[in-house]
């Protein structure tokens, strides 16, 4: 049962981020495992069997980040990530073109949302063609997110429009990635389990704007 992020696994992340190196890790691996590790996994099973029994319809697919480094991809980094993260789909490939629901937990904060990791410009042109031929879906999707205060639109914008449509729209169609995203300071709700209901609440409002960048994928250029 996941009963929140301590005060101390906010302090392992920060340590790690300024000892990121085997001999320090492998010291502490236990800290690890305990304050970091083992209560992430427990606040995505949890979230997970909220959304199956929410949307009883829908197969869900959860992955669990690991704390290590691809080695390949290091690039002068350490060998140790300093922050965790679980992202759920109802799309079981790995694929960065397919939108996720995801956790994450920092040192200096955490949030969850939906959206694109890395969305390639092919996938970003077809949406906004889509949303252009017929843009009443989107614009439905983004009055509702005006009259709500837990996700705000995120994603880089491009240094000159793409798109000029309405006051509405112009933000969404002008993004080089979309996300939707709540970041909180380490707070009361991240030391409670009362964070499970608000990552389960929060992914139930943002499953049609899941479907609505979903659908993206399957239709042809």
């Amino acid at each position: 049962m996941f009963n929140g992020f301590s005060d101390q696994a906010v302090d392992f992340l920060w340590n790690l981020r300024f000892n990121n190196e085997r001999p320090w890790f492998n010291a502490h691996k236990a800290e690890f495992l305990e304050l970091v590790d083992q209560p992430t996994k427990a606040l995505a099973a949890e979230v997970l069997e909220r959304m199956e029994q929410a949307f009883p319809k829908r197969e869900w697919y959860l992955h669990v980040s690991r704390i290590y480094h691809d080695a390949r991809r290091l690039y002068g980094k350490g060998p140790y990530k300093d922050h965790l993260w679980f992202t759920m789909r109802c799309d079981i490939s790995k694929d960065e073109q397919v939108p996720a629901f995801y956790f994450e937990f920092s040192p200096e904060d955490y949030g969850f949302g939906m959206g694109y990791y890395c969305s390639q410009a092919q996938l970003m042109e077809r949406y906004r063609r889509v949303a252009l031929a017929n843009p009443r879906p989107l614009e439905t999707l983004a009055r509702r997110l005006n009259r709500q205060d837990t996700f705000l639109l995120d994603g880089k914008d491009y240094a000159r429009k793409k798109v000029e449509h309405s006051p509405l729209l112009d933000p969404w169609l002008n993004k080089r990635w979309i996300s939707l995203t709540c970041t909180r300071g380490h707070d009361a709700l991240c030391r409670s389990h009362e964070l499970v209901d608000a990552i389960a609440e929060g992914y139930a409002f943002l499953v049609p704007y899941y479907d609505y960048f979903d659908q993206l994928r399957h239709l042809t250029d």
